[in-house]
């Protein structure tokens, strides 16, 4: 049993493939905190992103390739009594434990995310993260990109994430609404910009939308993650 004064760990699983611009500067990031381990789960990288993350100093898992697949993985090793899924071009903010671990103390909370900002002067980009934040409060359906965090027993007692090749992160939050609150914490993780920028504001969101209207129509998330994947090749 742990004394009153213990702190619950958190462990922070970190899906990559071919993130070798990114993942040095997200790990030379995360704040210092106690009592928290970092996974960094690879999914067969052909750049210099394991190298780079042993480095670091980190453990690095390698996995079947899929973010649901290496989120898994991650977790099922984790020694954390709390998870915390963090993208591998997302930096998390300063005293980032102390929300998580305030806002999981609440029995009535199932899981937690961060707020959405944008590594990026456009205004477009200031529009996107007003509407995800809104989205997040209201809707209670914060992305992977917004460093979802949960209790391990949580985790486990839900399944994990469903092992699709999209969308998987979306029907992780409709599994965690039906087992409590989902609070979004006064605080905003940084995200690249990167996929805004590639096929611009416009077309990304509205790609983005159309995915979601398909799985809500019931299009198989295979189907859709080939039509999603053929549209961000043509640039």
């Amino acid at each position: 049993m742990q004394g009153q004064n213990a702190i619950p760990p958190i462990s922070i699983v970190i899906p990559t493939l071919n993130e070798e611009a990114h993942i040095a500067t997200v790990l030379a990031n995360i704040p210092p905190a106690p009592e928290v381990e970092i996974l960094v789960v690879d999914g067969g990288s052909q750049d210099t992103t394991v190298d780079q993350a042993r480095r670091c100093g980190v453990q690095v898992l390698l996995s079947p390739r899929g973010r649901a697949r290496q989120m898994n993985a991650g977790a099922a090793i984790a020694k954390g009594e709390i998870l915390l899924f963090l993208h591998a071009d997302t930096r998390l903010p300063e005293a980032y434990d102390y929300y998580v671990r305030r806002i999981l103390l609440q029995p009535d909370v199932a899981a937690g995310a961060f707020q959405l900002s944008i590594d990026s002067h456009s205004r477009g980009l200031r529009f996107i993260e007003k509407m995800a934040n809104w989205r997040s409060r209201y809707l209670k359906m914060p992305y992977g990109d917004q460093a979802i965090f949960l209790r391990a027993a949580v985790f486990h007692e839900i399944g994990g994430f469903p092992e699709m090749p999209i969308m998987e992160d979306y029907e992780f939050m409709q599994r965690l609404q039906k087992c409590g609150q989902i609070v979004i914490a006064q605080a905003s993780v940084l995200t690249s910009a990167r996929r805004w920028q590639e096929l611009g504001i416009l077309r990304t969101t509205c790609i983005n939308q159309a995915v979601i209207i398909g799985y809500s129509l019931g299009i198989s998330p295979s189907r859709l993650a080939q039509w999603y994947r053929g549209k961000q090749k043509r640039k």
